[in-house]
């Protein structure tokens, strides 16, 4: 009789380690933590470890892989086996494996996220990975950016190549809330990013000073990229909420970078650190999905005083709405605070438009009167805001007309008409008794 009790105490403490498992996984971050790392050259390991060891530090579990590994693949039998991926390969001209271009953007299209770091070695299909990203780097493959204002004292007698860049996006949810005070030491090409491209964001510019060309020859002809216009850091977030950063500089990332002291040429302060430890920790938070992604629950609606929600509304009902918002703090789910949610009631154009109120727990919620016109209606939340992931909630509903029995008695509205039906009896009974009984 012990081998039976012993199969059912295996099986119980099996099924509670499984209950526990999904409560943990419910309770988790938006994104896994499963990082593909390819490089091409496994002496990038050793000398990038600093950033992977703050990668490895927040709880990513890297795989690293050569990029021309017979073996690569980023799935199998359907399922991806990463949840986001590090290109330190810039000089790769092919992946191995079954990995290829079409396969990096199939990975994206799948809602993952990607790191990708080029320099003046960067391959042709490192450059066409990036263009489908909505960056477009330098067509000539010797050009570097250049500054001969805005460079790292260090390089004063080098091709001033060493940017000392603090031209950096405004966005706390982005770069952190804490400032970036130290400048980011770069060293790479440049890249253009399309203004009228929403998705595409430059995180790091380069000073109006600058320019990309050919550091060893003289300029022959106006650089094709110029001043501000340079981006030198950017970011994309695909409509899926897929983050990719695209860095012109893997030198960016490097030990030698991130340790490194840092004074801007022409400036009397001198950095003990610059700012490149502080600055690819902070977006590969956001890139990762440890800050900015917003998760919408409980959407719900229902008359007022009521608590069920309806099959249906009636025009000129009045109505409750209200949904729950939380942001990932990199370790829980916090309440999102904001002042510009806002919701729709839509039917081909919106016929309400309402700001939501929040009580800062959460939960966001108004009231509002059904319009006067009846079909098939949505409640609609588009939700867009620099540095957070969008929500797209939408909820169908009818909205019927009065039944016949449900009109007021009499409507006021309708007297003028009253009275004629009834002075017109009244004249046709005069008239009849008058033409009647008259002599």
């Amino acid at each position: 009789m012990a081998a039976p009790r012993h199969h059912h105490l295996a099986l119980a403490v099996a099924l509670a380690l499984l209950v526990v498992t999904a409560a943990a996984a419910d309770e988790g971050g938006p994104r896994g933590r499963r990082v593909l790392v390819l490089v091409d050259d496994l002496a990038v390991r050793s000398s990038h470890s600093a950033f992977f060891a703050s990668l490895q530090g927040r709880g990513f579990d890297l795989d690293f892989r050569l990029a021309d590994d017979p073996k690569l693949s980023l799935h199998r039998y359907g399922q991806y086996l990463y949840d986001g991926l590090v290109l330190f390969a810039p000089s790769t001209p092919r992946f191995g494996g079954s990995v290829d271009q079409n396969s990096i953007l199939e990975f994206i299209d799948a809602g993952h996220d990607m790191i990708l770091a080029a320099d003046s070695s960067a391959s042709d299909l490192i450059r066409g990975i990036a263009t489908e990203c909505g960056v477009d780097f330098d067509e000539d493959p010797e050009a570097m950016v250049i500054d001969h204002i805005n460079y790292a004292a260090t390089d004063a007698e080098g091709d001033h190549t060493l940017i000392a860049g603090d031209d950096l996006i405004q966005s706390d949810v982005i770069l952190g809330s804490k400032k970036i005070e130290a400048p980011v030491l770069f060293r790479g090409i440049g890249h253009a990013v399309n203004p009228s491209n929403s998705l595409v964001l430059k995180v790091l510019s380069a000073s109006p000073s600058a320019y990309s060309a050919n550091p060893k020859s003289k300029l022959a002809s106006p650089p094709s990229l110029t001043g501000s216009a340079i981006s030198l850091v950017s970011v994309m977030q695909a409509r899926n909420n897929a983050r990719v950063l695209i860095s012109g500089s893997l030198d960016l990332f490097s030990n030698r970078f991130l340790k490194s002291g840092v004074q801007k040429a022409g400036s009397k302060i001198r950095h003990e650190k610059a700012g490149n430890e502080q600055f690819v920790t902070e977006t590969s938070k956001w890139v990762f999905h440890e800050r900015g992604h917003l998760k919408a629950v409980n959407v719900k609606h229902n008359k007022v005083g009521e608590t069920n929600e309806p099959g249906m509304y009636r025009i000129n009902d009045d109505l409750e709405y209200s949904v729950e918002i939380y942001e990932w703090s990199g370790t829980s789910w916090k309440p999102y605070v904001a002042d510009d949610v806002q919701v729709q009631f839509y039917m081909m154009s919106p016929y309400v438009l309402k700001t939501l109120s929040t009580d800062k727990k959460g939960v966001f919620s108004t009231s509002f009167k059904v319009p006067d016109v009846y079909g098939v209606f949505q409640f609609k939340v588009e939700y867009q805001r620099l540095g957070y992931t969008g929500l797209s909630l939408s909820k169908q509903i009818p909205v019927r007309p009065y039944r016949h029995n449900e009109y007021e008695r009499f409507i006021t509205s309708a007297y003028p008409y009253y009275a004629a039906s009834f002075s017109t009896m009244g004249a046709f009974f005069i008239f009849s008794f008058v033409y009647l009984y008259h002599k």
